[in-house]
Parts: structure tokens; sequence; C-alpha cells
């Protein structure tokens, strides 16, 4: 086998700098939902990697997040060891501070860890904002974006 053959070289890098861009109106309160489904760090007790499924709902205001920057900033975490109630805040602490959003929510549902099922919300709500009122629509399920 050649080089070439076995592909090359990863050039992306796990990162803790999250990208924003400019929201594409700030005339209506729009709702943006992101799953990412291959989350892991380490338990900081025995060293051994916990997995997660992260979801990320929120308002923007002026800024969204920019999708291989959160990419890459989940992935700084598969090598840090984390409580999962610790890393599901920092994240969110993270992302509203690069994004200042309207509203902002991250919920995090850990896989079985000791015979226990985790999930962790967190939520951030800017000062003075309030929503505008419920209309119920169809919700997202799990893995909405996966056809077959």
């Amino acid at each position: 086998m050649t080089d070439l053959s076995l592909g090359a070289k990863p050039t992306a890098q796990p990162s803790k700098t999250l990208e924003t861009f400019e929201s594409p109106t700030t005339t209506r309160d729009f709702h943006i939902h992101m799953e990412i489904p291959e989350f892991t760090c380490l338990c900081p007790k025995t060293g051994q990697p916990d997995f997660a499924v992260i979801y990320l709902d929120y308002i923007p205001d002026q800024l969204c997040v920019e999708l291989k920057s959160l990419k890459l900033y989940m992935w700084s975490f598969r090598d840090e060891g984390c409580f999962h109630e610790a890393v599901t805040n920092r994240i969110l602490d993270d992302l509203v501070a690069a994004t200042q959003p309207k509203f902002m929510r991250v919920t995090a549902k850990f896989y079985v860890r000791g015979g226990v099922f985790t999930n962790v919300i967190a939520e951030h709500r800017k000062l003075g904002w309030q929503p505008q009122p419920r209309v119920e629509l169809t919700q997202f399920e799990s893995q909405s974006n996966i056809r077959g």
C-alpha cells in the first residue's frame, strides 16, 4: 500500500475557538436546533470514555455559531476529564459568550455509566428577552435529520 491509498493525514484539529457569522435576520425570532450525536469526554474519576448526544437549541440575536468550528469545539473535550454537569454548563457558557443569543438551551444526554443514564439541561436567557407566545407545531424528533 502506498501513503496515497491510506488517505491523507487529517488537517483539522480540536479547538476551543467558536466562530460566528451574522444572523440572516434580526427582525424575528427563529429557532435553530442542532444535534451532536458523537460527543465524547473522559470520566474524571476513572479516565474511561463517556459518550453523549448534545442537543443545542437557540434563538440568535446578532450572531449564529459556525458549524465546523462547533464540531472542532465539541471534539476538543475528547481527552478531557469532565463531570457531566460541569461540561454541559461549560458548553453553554462558551456558546453564550461567542454568540450572545436571546435564548439558548444545551441538553446533554449521556449514555449509561455505572447503570445510570444522566441528562443535563442548562439554559440562558438574555436579560429582558421574552419569548413570543408558543405556537404548537410538530416537534423535532430525535435524529430527525437521518433519512431511511
